[in-house]
């Protein structure tokens, strides 16, 4: 069955109304923030280092096998189509910028969305990340879980859960979902808001009056003070005043203005983005790429790996069903987090090829090195030979 036939199969399968309207009145569904989130240039230097992350990881097909003697075999990338779709899961980008979306809207969100396209024979071969205005959980009368999604351009479209990828940070009240960060950030933003818009009306209106004429004389008409104001500004305030001695006679009294409008102080400032620093779990030197060796192996460790592990696991599980994951087929993400390691560090790592632990071409790619030929074959000192069993004496078997 084609792609379109099963969504056809999907919708047809639907609730009816009632059905909707009581899953509807329950909650059961997910309403992402409303983009001023990514608006924010705050929030995107938070999540950059996260998402690039994240897109700098390779995804690989591993198929490992047993043999009933006990012999394990694995078998990187066998099967050309999942080969295909790692390298380009859609018509529109790569991996890295299918995994770069997927990750953003994770942040944004804690819910991230692709659907599943299969050919006729249940293999598939595109996913399609789907930015939603908001999601809908619904059952069918046989009980499958059913996804139901409103697109920005007003179109609606429903979805078996089991073609859906689904990411998810938060995951606590909904059975489905994750909780999305809009209330928790709505303060915090707002207050970051009003703050900037506060330090540009102080800009402006500190430019506007400047200096007050107090005239003496009753009686004058508007237009004469309107006249004596202009000759005044033209004479003394005027940018080709380079004496900056400014005189009036004893009809008025020249009073310059001091600006009083509010202005947060730098320290306020600062803790406001500190406060969301932390809800992202991110700091300073990790946005202004400034951190240690050990500072960005923490973080990666804190908070790029657990994504890329759930990444992994989301995309084996949709991708195969039991019986082939049965047979060894799992989904990768492999990226190094010692990219941003000293050169020593890196250096050191030589024994581990020496050992057999690591290719040369993985070596090689930490070095940020082009692959070899032959580096993708382990090699071994001769002096650290593989432990081999002895029989009693001492003789090798």
């Amino acid at each position: 069955m084609g792609f379109f036939q099963r969504l056809r199969a999907a919708v047809a399968r639907s609730p009816t109304s009632t059905q909707v309207k009581m899953v509807t009145e329950a909650g059961n569904g997910l309403y992402s923030y409303d983009g001023n989130l990514y608006k924010s240039d705050i929030v995107r230097a938070c999540i950059r280092p996260k998402v690039k992350a994240v897109g700098k990881a390779t995804p690989r097909h591993i198929r490992t096998t047993t043999t009933p003697d006990g012999k394990t075999t694995t078998q990187t990338n066998p099967d050309a189509y999942i080969r295909a779709l790692l390298d380009e899961p859609n018509q529109y980008m790569t991996w890295q910028m299918y995994a770069e979306k997927m990750e953003t809207q994770l942040i944004l969100n804690n819910n991230a969305f692709a659907v599943i396209q299969r050919d006729e024979n249940g293999y598939p071969v595109a996913l399609f990340p789907l930015v939603a205005d908001s999601v809908q959980a619904l059952y069918n009368k046989a009980g499958e879980l059913l996804l139901q999604f409103w697109l920005p351009n007003g179109s609606t479209w429903t979805f078996a859960y089991t073609d859906i990828i689904h990411l998810r940070n938060d995951y606590n009240e909904n059975d489905v979902f994750g909780t999305p960060p809009g209330a928790a950030l709505r303060d915090i933003m707002e207050v970051i808001g009003t703050t900037d818009r506060g330090i540009v009306n102080a800009v402006r209106n500190s430019a506007v009056i400047r200096w007050l004429l107090k005239f003496t004389s009753s009686g004058m008409r508007p237009e004469d003070i309107k006249k004596q104001t202009d000759i005044f500004a033209d004479a003394f305030l005027d940018a080709n005043n380079s004496k900056g001695v400014a005189g009036t006679d004893v009809k008025a009294d020249a009073i310059q203005l001091e600006p009083h409008d509010y202005v947060p102080n730098a320290l306020q400032s600062q803790n406001n983005i500190t406060r969301l620093y932390s809800f992202f779990n991110t700091n300073e030197k990790i946005v202004k790429s400034s951190f240690s060796e050990n500072e960005w192996i923490s973080y990666y460790e804190a908070q790029v790996e657990p994504d890329l592990l759930q990444f992994a696991t989301e995309h084996t599980r949709k991708l195969w069903n039991r019986r082939q994951r049965a047979f060894g087929n799992r989904l990768y993400l492999e990226s190094s987090n010692l990219q941003y390691a000293s050169m020593s560090t890196k250096l050191a790592l030589q024994a581990m090829v020496d050992r057999g632990a690591m290719l040369p071409n993985e070596w090689r790619a930490v070095l940020g090195l082009a692959p070899v030929a032959g580096g993708d074959e382990p090699i071994r000192r001769l002096d650290t030979q593989p432990v081999k069993t002895t029989k009693a004496g001492g003789e090798n078997e």
